[in-house]
């Protein structure tokens, strides 16, 4: 049985919610990591993933510079990176310089890996799309990294930006 609701209130019902932290660089060469929840895969042949950024980002003018983009999925151990990458803005701040978050360069475009993530994926741009208020990116996967280690991804399991995972 259902029963009719403000949008407001059922979508609480959707966590857990995966976590992504998209990398793209800016006009001056800065690798920004941004924390983002709205991600998916669009495509399997080719293979295409998407993420959601919120209108006046400063990613928006980084991946619209570079025109590719890194899509990380962060590991469990990553969780407070994840929160300080998505709480402030590269417009005022080097994330990578202010948070000691290892990285390696990406083998097909110009952006950074996450050593620490579950998996890497290296996006081209095809195609951007407004979206209400937010910028929906699609990239072409070119290159893709898994750990070698095994860790467990990280999500967003409740409100208030509660971290966690699944067992």
């Amino acid at each position: 049985m259902q029963k009719q609701v403000d949008y407001r209130e059922a979508i609480k019902t959707k966590y857990p919610e995966q976590v992504v932290i998209a990398i793209a660089r800016d006009k001056n060469g800065k690798a920004n990591p941004v924390t983002l929840g709205w991600t998916m895969i669009v495509s399997g042949s080719p293979p295409m993933m998407a993420i959601s950024v919120a209108a006046g980002h400063y990613s928006i003018e980084t991946v619209r510079h570079s025109r590719c983009f890194t899509i990380a999925f962060p590991s469990f151990e990553m969780a407070d990176a994840a929160l300080f990458f998505g709480s402030r803005s590269g417009r005022n701040v080097d994330k990578f310089a202010d948070f000691d978050c290892e990285t390696r360069p990406a083998k097909a475009i110009d952006s950074v890996l996450l050593a620490d993530a579950v998996a890497n994926f290296e996006c081209e741009l095809e195609s951007e799309t407004v979206a209400g208020d937010h910028i929906i990116f699609v990239g072409r996967v070119i290159c893709s990294h898994i750990n070698v280690e095994s860790k467990k991804r990280l999500y967003t399991v409740a409100p208030g930006h509660k971290m966690g995972t699944f067992s």
